[in-house]
């Protein structure tokens, strides 16, 4: 069975650092590009982040651009998103999906194929 599994989520402080870990099973990650995406509570899920099957080519967008980094580790079968300078309106569920394009990274839902559950990442004191 196809899954995606995130982790690494829970409560931290503004100013916090969180990593998130999107692994995969049934499936080899490696060939797939990978996108983060997050809900915040009352608002519609945005896209984050991507970073292509092979790891070279990745995208942020403009709200996370130099506190986010994604990176990926194929040999381990999973997708890393370092979350820095963590803002308390950034607290939601974060999504790990997978795209099969094979031209760059996916940066819209319509592009995605399959879907973690999601993890909680809140930002408190």
């Amino acid at each position: 069975q196809l899954q995606l599994v995130e982790s690494g989520g829970g409560l931290v402080q503004p100013g916090g650092s969180l990593r998130l870990s999107c692994s995969a099973s049934g499936f080899t990650l490696g060939d797939y590009a990978i996108a983060w995406f997050r809900q915040v509570p009352g608002k519609e899920r945005e896209w984050a982040s991507c970073i292509n099957s092979s790891g070279g080519w990745v995208k942020y967008a403009d709200s996370v651009m130099g506190r986010f980094t994604i990176s990926r580790d194929n040999a381990k079968n999973t997708v890393y998103l370092q979350m820095h300078s963590l803002k308390p309106e950034e607290t939601g569920v974060y999504y790990c999906a997978a795209s099969a394009v094979r031209i760059g990274c996916p940066s819209r839902e319509s592009h995605v194929e399959h879907w973690g559950q999601g993890i909680l990442v809140t930002v408190s004191s």
